[in-house]
């Protein structure tokens, strides 16, 4: 079992190609290769891994096949850290004996797992070394397709596979004074899924309390998946207003707060650079 540590970010794809150009213009980055990925994610019909926030797939990689499991793990400082499981395979079959060792075995009937939804997409591969950090970042264009509908798929994930966890939010936030990025807090996985109609994540309905960060970037990302407006009333969002504050960005939190309010989606606001600077300014609060 290894730890994953990354942030992901979702681009427009004609913003992809200038992504690419602006970070081979750096200083210690140079490309790695391209990759072609086929990834069939498998689970229960009734949806058991998903429901414990677990992935479980299989990935052609060239003649290569891997089966990894992955857990949804926890947000902190802007950054995903997942609990990950991968296996090299012969062919294209599923081995249930290796789920069987893991936590997950105890708790779904392996019998029933079935394919439900496929990632396919192209991977340029972009590594940063910095001193002794030293940074995956993988562009990736494609689609997910389920249920015989495709959904587009484009993001940018740094990965950190050594060194200085910070720097990975520091190149992201390089990156969104570049070109319009979104934070996303929601995966491969869980976009599948959703495709599928497996899964619906909940909108906050409003609350009495104050957002915590990670809840305000989790109702930004729900609204990017589903296309649904942001419930946010300005009383929830005091503890994100004092964030903007003092990281000196109230003018983009005051930007984005009033094209919520106004019922806009968060689709409609990937055009420009503010929501992703925002986001990446008040992640590590």
């Amino acid at each position: 079992m290894a730890q994953e540590l990354e942030i992901k970010l979702s681009v427009a794809q004609a913003d992809l190609d200038r992504a690419v150009s602006w970070l081979l213009g750096q200083p210690n980055t140079c490309e790695s290769e391209t990759l072609q990925l086929g990834n069939t994610y498998y689970d229960t019909p009734a949806g058991d891994l998903n429901r414990q926030k677990i992935a479980l797939r299989i990935r052609k990689m060239g003649d290569r096949y891997i089966q990894t499991l992955k857990t949804r793990g926890e947000f902190v400082g802007g950054a995903h850290r997942r609990q990950e499981w991968e296996w090299p395979l012969i062919g294209t079959k599923l081995r249930m004996g290796l789920i069987a060792d893991t936590p997950v075995g105890q708790s779904v009937n392996l019998a029933e797992l079935r394919p439900v939804f496929e990632t396919n997409f192209e991977r340029r591969v972009v590594m940063i070394e910095q001193g002794e950090t030293l940074i995956e970042v993988a562009i990736d264009s494609g689609e997910i397709v389920a249920g015989g509908e495709a959904r587009p798929l484009n993001e940018i994930e740094f990965e950190l596979k050594g060194g200085d966890a910070a720097a990975l939010l520091t190149w992201a936030r390089r990156l969104a004074d570049e070109v319009p990025v979104f934070l996303n807090l929601v995966s491969k996985a869980e976009q599948g899924y959703f495709q599928a109609g497996l899964y619906k994540p909940a909108m906050n309905a409003g609350t009495d309390s104050e957002l915590a960060v990670n809840d305000f970037l989790f109702q930004l990302s729900v609204s990017w998946l589903t296309g649904e407006p942001v419930p946010i009333h300005q009383d929830e969002l005091g503890v994100i207003e004092q964030l903007a504050d003092e990281r000196g960005v109230r003018a983009l939190y005051q930007h984005v707060t009033a094209a919520l309010a106004e019922g806009r989606s968060v689709r409609e606001l990937l055009s420009g650079r503010e929501l992703g600077q925002l986001q990446l300014a008040i992640a590590a609060g």
